[in-house]
């Protein structure tokens, strides 16, 4: 790693560790302009990751990039997105009651009924509203979770992430560098008739499956659809947006295992089922989707 990289590495630790230390701390209206200034900030800037903010909303629109709509709805993404990081630095030292109280979540039920028959649950989200909150709501209902980290740079940004999470109850997997098997240990836990959360919206691997995306050829992680198959588990998509003073969620339908064909046309199908349900989620809340990196085909292309 060069000189550079290695300082620009150090600042990103040290502006997330200000984070989790000095904006915790702040009376949260005053946070929350800070974090709305952040934002507008950010979007004038109109930088690569806001331009490709853009384009992804303007697929979801059905209209041109150039549209006035999407710069306006642009603009709303990104203080949704910054909402999500000043909720991430503040949730550790959320009171408990407000973290339940203010979800609004409909379909939970179906969670509740599945892990009392024995089977394990995948909840698979797309990168909408707060899926921190989500996850902490749902151990404060006494669910334990098992989740995936990506592996960032450096290390010790790494290292705050996950001592994050663990915080919020949740077990952490790093989605690489380790010689343990991150698909062995999560269908293990659904076999313990546990829940797996995976935010399943973008390819980390560049072997992603193939799926129509708002009419369009995406590519959309596996591993939610192939632990389901492998484990008889459960595979539930959630979609998540932000109310004005709290959460909501909606648990959608169990994705059906098809039972026909070999393992890959099966996890192939219930990939697509699952854009299918993200789609109809980012429909409804398009501003509370933080989607600033590629997942269409032509644009990875």
């Amino acid at each position: 790693m060069s000189g550079a990289a290695e300082l620009r590495d150090k600042a990103f630790d040290n502006l997330y560790a200000l984070g989790w230390t000095a904006v915790k701390h702040m009376p949260e209206g005053a946070a929350r302009r800070l974090f709305r200034r952040i934002a507008d900030r950010t979007w004038a800037k109109r930088g690569k990751g806001v331009r490709q903010l853009e384009k992804n909303l303007a697929r979801v629109l059905g209209v041109p990039p150039q549209d006035p709509r999407v710069r306006r709805l642009s603009r709303e993404a990104m203080r949704s997105y910054l909402r999500y990081w000043l909720e991430s630095f503040r949730l550790p030292v959320m009171s408990e009651e407000r973290i339940v109280s203010g979800m609004n979540i409909t379909g939970y039920e179906q969670i509740e009924r599945i892990l009392g028959e024995g089977r394990g649950v995948v909840v698979a989200l797309p990168h909408m509203g707060n899926y921190d909150h989500a996850g902490a709501w749902l151990v404060l209902r006494g669910r334990a979770l098992t989740t995936v980290a990506e592996r960032l740079k450096p290390e010790s940004l790494f290292e705050r992430f996950v001592a994050y999470r663990e915080s919020l109850g949740f077990e952490i997997l790093p989605l690489t560098g380790s010689d343990v098997s991150v698909f062995g240990v999560l269908a293990r836990r659904l076999r313990e008739g546990k829940v797996v959360c995976l935010v399943a919206d973008r390819d980390l691997t560049a072997t992603g499956i193939e799926v129509d995306f708002f009419g369009g050829p995406a590519r959309l992680p596996g591993g939610p659809a192939a632990l389901a198959v492998q484990t008889n588990a459960a595979l539930l998509p959630v979609t998540l947006w932000y109310e004005k003073d709290g959460w909501g969620a909606r648990v959608h339908e169990e994705i059906p295992d098809p039972g026909e064909g070999d393992r890959k046309a099966r996890t192939r199908a219930m990939t697509q089922s699952l854009a299918d349900a993200f789609a109809e989620g980012i429909s409804a809340h398009p501003a509370d989707w933080h989607m600033l990196q590629k997942v269409w085909v032509e644009d990875l292309s």
